[in-house]
């Protein structure tokens, strides 16, 4: 008993100074406390949706619900870098039921182009992993910028539109896969698609990590949590290509101490298919245990932020529902850049 307490004593002590927290010793430390038997489960029937599969914890979450007998769709935006994560899987988890879809999530027609012809009758897992960071600001195809479209607008799009799905599982789960940079920053809807302000790509990304966790919580509350879990969670520090495409800097200097995809994707993976995260609504996780959403007094939100940050993703889906009905121009979108964690 003194032992655990000790322990629990220089864990929070640790967890604190964030950076042995975040990397790969933190993520050793954490797991701990793990119960070893919460993911010795079975898959099979589950239909589970990842996007941003093609690598990264992507990948790695397809990969582990593949692994126990999932039926698992990743959604990719692009064909030959999609196919040949997908044949990774396949070879690795020896399953026949690991296929591609096409979707760029920051495209609101190709979600709900997407949402309309997907044919399963139910979804029991949507991980919304999909993201980018970009140096300079860029228009989605539908001109918002990118981050927001990336991993706002467009998850937000998805899980309305394929909300009869989920609603047909049992046991449905959302898991958004944030970032511990969202600590960094509050709420803020204030010039959120940069059109007034010089562009910052780390801040712009912090910014809708930010919102993923309150679009999670916004969706928790409107939901039954015994039919539908949602959940957000950050996955630390982890060396994914994502990281060292986008933040060569930081990846050279942490490299060492960086985990590993699989230890970055534990949590999502825990999220979509353990039993002992059922019914439990709208909390941020990390390594396995809800923790604070705010660290800093000044990143509180109010409730009119959000319910400013969930009127604007209804009218972005609306306003598009409007523009495909009319047919305009569409925007092209320029090369955008993989996402850290």
């Amino acid at each position: 008993m003194i032992g655990h307490t000790l322990r629990a004593g220089c864990d929070a002590l640790l967890d604190a100074t964030i950076l042995p927290s975040f990397d790969r010793s933190g993520f050793r430390r954490h797991a701990r406390s793990f119960a070893p038997d919460d993911l010795e489960v079975e898959l099979t029937g589950r239909v589970c949706l990842v996007t941003g599969a093609n690598s990264g914890i992507g990948l790695e979450t397809s990969r582990a619900l593949a692994a126990r007998g999932a039926t698992v769709w990743m959604l990719c935006r692009d064909r030959q870098r999609g196919q040949r994560a997908v044949e990774q899987v396949r070879t690795a988890t020896e399953s026949t039921h690991v296929h591609l879809a096409l979707l760029d999530v920051s495209d609101l027609d190709a979600v709900r182009r997407f949402s309309r012809d997907f044919a399963a009758p139910r979804i029991d897992v949507l991980v919304h992993n999909a993201g980018v960071l970009p140096d300079q600001r860029i228009a989605s195809a539908d001109g918002h910028e990118i981050t927001l479209a990336t991993h706002v607008l467009g998850p937000w799009a998805l899980t309305v539109a394929l909300m009869p799905k989920l609603r047909a599982s049992r046991d449905a789960r959302v898991v958004f896969v944030s970032s511990g940079g969202m600590y960094t920053q509050r709420l803020s809807l204030d010039d959120c698609e940069w059109q007034r302000r010089k562009y910052d790509g780390v801040a712009a990304y912090a910014q809708t990590k930010r919102m993923q966790v309150v679009l999670a919580e916004l969706l928790a509350q409107a939901l039954p949590a015994s039919r539908i879990t949602v959940s957000s969670m950050h996955p630390g520090w982890a060396d994914t290509p994502a990281v060292r495409t986008s933040l060569p800097g930081f990846w050279r200097t942490m490299q060492r101490r960086l985990r590993t995809p699989a230890e970055g994707a534990d949590t999502v993976i825990w999220l979509a298919a353990s039993p002992a995260a059922r019914g439990r609504s709208g909390l941020f996780w990390f390594d396995r245990k809800p923790r604070s959403t705010h660290l800093l007094p000044w990143t509180r939100e109010s409730a009119a932020d959000r319910q400013s940050l969930r009127e604007l993703c209804e009218r972005a889906a609306a306003s598009q529902t409007a523009a495909q009905a009319t047919g305009p121009a569409r925007l092209k979108s320029r090369r955008r850049a993989a996402s850290p964690r």
